[in-house]
């Protein structure tokens, strides 16, 4: 999770697209027409891939924000959207409705950027950052499913603890999990991020280096696990080389170890994709200066055999 301050209003896209030259040239390989961007956002990286395509070259954009969605079609309203993009709202796992929608039948790329966008961070109603108080949301979408505050409502101790755990890789997910359930059990559930921050700078030692916030894991598994984000994942990636052509290309960015760790997998054990990044890329030192919640970030690329 990445925790950057912005000053930008959710209205006003403020995200900077991570690895924008190095999702250019991996994409630019295939000469694409069809591009599927599973996580448009500001669509920073749509506008870059734009520029590699001629007049009858289409992207589609995926994203499950319906705050992206909304901009996107005030954008088309203005004038200032171009014709050869269409957005959807929805998780990337839609993209072959979305294709169908566009009398599509397959795309020649697919980029997926997992990151956690500035601007939701930005948006103090979610809850995705810690640094401000809010309720306790964490959903991309907020029509579905439910807030973080109600998922740990609604499961026990232990499946609080597994989660955190497994998606949050936080050694002290026990502690976590008992001090959410004794707050419960005492009247004062934990609803907003001040109070989950509370528990965890209770139940989590500071580290020597103080180089993370002690609610940094325990944001991220609860991000995870309300929005099953590795779910998504798992099963886009056991699904997506039915849509792609042959000669194309999936391009990966992933922030943390749970996420690289499928991909790799994936791209290596599945017969149909031939790897193009034996090691992940990293961003240049460069990048990491001007756009510091890249420093985590790893690419990977693999081809449509």
């Amino acid at each position: 999770m990445h925790a950057e301050e912005s000053s930008a209003s959710p209205s006003e896209p403020c995200h900077v697209s991570v690895m924008p030259d190095e999702v250019v040239q991996a994409v630019a390989e295939c000469q694409p027409k069809v591009i599927i961007d599973g996580t448009f956002g500001a669509g920073g990286h749509s506008r870059l891939m734009l520029e590699l395509m001629d007049a009858n070259g289409s992207i589609i954009g995926m994203d499950r924000d319906p705050a992206v969605s909304a901009r996107q079609e005030a954008a088309e309203q203005a004038g200032q959207s171009d014709p050869r993009l269409s957005v959807f709202l929805g998780s990337y796992e839609q993209s072959p409705k979305a294709l169908e929608a566009c009398d599509l039948e397959k795309a020649c790329a697919m980029v997926l950027d997992l990151g956690l966008s500035s601007d939701q961070l930005a948006d103090r109603s979610r809850g995705f950052s810690f640094q401000h108080d809010g309720p306790l949301d964490l959903r991309f979408d907020p029509e579905r499913g439910v807030p973080a505050s109600q998922w740990m409502a609604r499961h026990s101790e232990k499946e609080i603890a597994d989660a955190i755990y497994q998606f949050g890789e936080e050694r002290f997910s026990r502690r976590i999990a008992r001090e959410v359930i004794r707050r419960a059990r005492e009247g004062k559930a934990v609803k907003t991020v001040a109070e989950m921050v509370d528990v965890c700078r209770r139940c989590v030692p500071r580290g020597k280096n103080h180089d993370i916030h002690p609610a940094t894991r325990t944001f991220q598994a609860l991000r995870i696990a309300v929005n099953d984000e590795l779910g998504i994942l798992q099963r886009t990636l056991a699904h997506c080389a039915d849509w792609i052509r042959p000669g194309g290309v999936l391009v990966v960015i992933s922030f943390h170890s749970l996420e690289d760790r499928l991909v790799k997998h994936a791209m290596r054990d599945d017969q149909r994709w031939e790897v193009v990044t034996r090691k992940p890329l990293r961003p240049t030192d460069a990048e990491i200066e001007t756009n510091p919640r890249s420093r985590s970030a790893k690419l990977r690329v693999a081809k449509r055999l």
